[in-house]
């Protein structure tokens, strides 16, 4: 994908996937309470919820898809990518990739650049295609991404990565990086090295897709009520699928965006097909109806109509509730959303032009008190770095701006100041008059106004004195994605990854691919050259302050490294260059809440999806599944 297509991509993906959980997961990877009850996990019934709006990016096409929770419908239920997860916690493994559709690892060529997998022979299409899933069918997924009217999302994780991946072709072909020997055979052929490769086979874009079904749907989106099931799970009404022909097929009767999804056992799912540590398939079934009132949804919960949460927030008089209940307190859950949240600050904007008075910022910021405005730890942690240690175990060593009880350092931040050109006499304090008026942009949602008043206070103890501009969200992404508006500070802000390894955290953020003009991810000009400037109207600014920091170069070399060594090189040539420039200061690693009902019998929490996992979430109410969609 070229660098102006992926930001086409990215200006859909801003919102979505940083604000609603696109990529989302308590920082330990646990939750509030044990992940089971005292009656353990129990076999049947089905787990019944709600949600104000499924959100969906692309309409549910696998290809194109980039929600979370759409993600974790796949990979827990619906699909078997040739690796997968075993859908738990990050500390039990959750963010850990793990064959599934394939027999085993891969056998990897001793330059890096092949990679060849074996299929299971014992694995088959849910019906009415009801046959077994071959090479050539995950072949064929790479093909529909490689295919521009699908508009592939993600993309970029293999176009220019597989040889013959571009995102821009215009008929459906075979990939020439691409081969499939025999039905259990695929090899894919990379142009370099990538140490994260089996990470990104994991996504669920490229799951095994039929193509005498899929062959009818070329359009972004269209094929997303017609998924043909590979997993334990399939859609209400796939087994009533015509597939004589493309103008025969109707939708399935249980997928309807705007009402619901029924979920029901995949009748040709062998549980010999996959390890017994990779899903429990408890339930017989799982429904998610739309309900547009949250706080219905949530007395539901309470009521025992519904058996728990998935996608939304509690209102803070629920969860206030559930926290100081002992009787409840068991069935509210934290868990890590493997997302950061963080301010960011522009190079072309007096006074963060100047690397001190930025890097003045990170060392005066109160996290501890910015983390207790968010909410507290059922709503996440102070953030010490750009990663959260459950998507980069190194993480920890890129705390380049320590304090005590991550409650900032004054002292040093004021050393920071002194060494600035705003600094205008020996107080330590920013006293030009640059210092004073500039916008600090925030939101107008809670708690954002409340984390505001904190970093308004810190702010003030190194002599700035922003005027506090708070907005909607949507303003708030659209104003930092406008690069000439030159926003100088914002919390707006925060990141969730695609995968738990770096580039699946770091690329869009730090890489120049995300200097869209309008469209922007990396709002602190990281890797802009001069004729990026000129392309967005930034000229003159990029002659008065010359070129950010650039780790485009540091990104691509990190990720050619092995599994076990790019963790290490992402923090040291391209997290600590870009916090060590003072561009952006993270302060808290969230988390996602869920609450479950009294007939939940088994709480687990997918760290790969970051939501609730239904491959081992298990209920005792006996019910069967009902079509929530019509």
């Amino acid at each position: 994908m070229t660098k102006r297509k992926l930001l086409s991509v990215v200006s859909l993906v801003a919102v979505l996937a940083i604000v609603a959980s696109a990529c989302s997961k308590s920082n330990s990877g646990t939750s509030t309470s044990p992940t089971g009850s005292a009656s353990g996990p129990t076999t049947g019934g089905t787990y019944r919820t709600a949600t104000q709006d499924f959100g969906y990016t692309d309409a549910f096409d696998p290809t194109g898809e980039y929600l979370g929770s759409a993600w974790g419908l796949y990979s827990q239920l619906l699909l078997r990518a040739l690796m997968g997860y075993n859908h738990k916690s990050a500390s039990e493994g959750g963010d850990t990739p793990v064959p599934d559709l394939a027999a085993s690892a891969p056998q990897v060529s001793s330059d890096g650049l092949t990679y060849t997998f074996t299929l299971r022979p014992d694995v088959m299409f849910g019906p009415p295609v009801s046959r077994a899933v071959t090479s050539k069918d995950v072949e064929y997924a790479f093909e529909r991404i490689n295919l521009e009217s699908l508009a592939a999302q993600y993309g970029n994780y293999y176009d220019g990565v597989i040889k013959g991946m571009t995102g821009t072709e215009k008929t459906l072909h075979p990939v020439s990086g691409i081969s499939t020997p025999n039905d259990t055979t695929i090899i894919f052929h990379l142009t370099a090295p990538t140490g994260d490769f089996l990470y990104r086979m994991a996504m669920p874009a490229t799951a095994p897709v039929p193509e005498e079904v899929a062959k009818c749907f070329t359009k972004a989106g269209d094929y997303g009520r017609y998924v043909i099931s590979s997993g334990p799970y399939m859609i209400m009404g796939e087994d009533q699928l015509d597939d004589s022909s493309c103008s025969a097929m109707k939708p399935f009767s249980g997928f309807n965006p705007d009402k619901g999804m029924t979920i029901v056992r995949n009748p040709n799912f062998k549980p010999t097909s996959e390890a017994s540590d990779q899903r429990g398939n408890y339930l017989d079934g799982v429904q998610i109806k739309i309900d547009t009132n949250v706080d219905d949804i949530f007395q539901q919960v309470q009521a025992g109509t519904l058996d728990g949460s998935y996608q939304d927030t509690p209102p803070s008089t629920v969860e206030q509730q559930y926290a100081t209940d002992p009787t409840l307190k068991s069935s509210l859950h934290s868990d890590a959303a493997d997302r950061t949240w963080y301010i960011t600050m522009n190079p072309f904007a007096p006074p963060f032009d100047d690397v001190h008075v930025r890097r003045a910022v990170e060392w005066v910021l109160d996290k501890a008190s910015m983390a207790k405005a968010w909410g507290g730890p059922l709503h996440g942690v102070p953030a010490t770095s750009v990663e959260p240690p459950t998507v980069n175990p190194a993480a920890s060593k890129s705390n380049l701006f320590p304090s005590t009880g991550n409650a900032g350092d004054v002292n040093k931040a004021l050393a920071e100041m002194k060494q600035s050109h705003y600094q205008t006499d020996s107080s330590g304090k920013c006293t030009d008059a640059a210092c004073k008026g500039f916008i600090f942009l925030g939101r107008s949602i809670a708690p954002w106004p409340d984390v505001d008043q904190v970093v308004m206070a810190d702010l003030a103890k190194i002599g700035l004195q922003p005027k506090l501009t708070e907005v909607d969200t949507t303003t708030g992404y659209t104003t930092l994605q406008h690069l000439a508006k030159l926003t100088p500070i914002s919390t707006v802000a925060g990141w969730g990854k695609d995968f738990a390894a770096p580039y699946g955290f770091d690329f869009f953020i730090f890489d120049s691919a995300g200097l869209g003009c309008t469209t922007a991810v990396n709002y602190y000009l990281a890797g802009m050259t001069a004729a990026d400037a000129k392309t967005c109207g930034m000229s003159s600014e990029f002659a008065k302050y010359g070129a950010p920091v650039s780790v485009d170069k540091a990104i691509a070399q990190c990720n050619q490294l092995s599994v076990n060594s790019l963790f290490t090189c992402f923090v040291n040539k391209v997290d600590n260059v870009v916090m060590g420039n003072g561009l952006i200061a993270p302060w808290n690693w969230g988390n996602n809440l869920t609450i479950t009902g009294k007939s939940v019998t088994n709480y687990q929490y997918d760290a790969n999806a970051g939501v609730i996992s239904f491959s081992w979430v298990s209920v005792n109410n006996g019910l069967a599944p009902v079509n929530v969609a019509t």
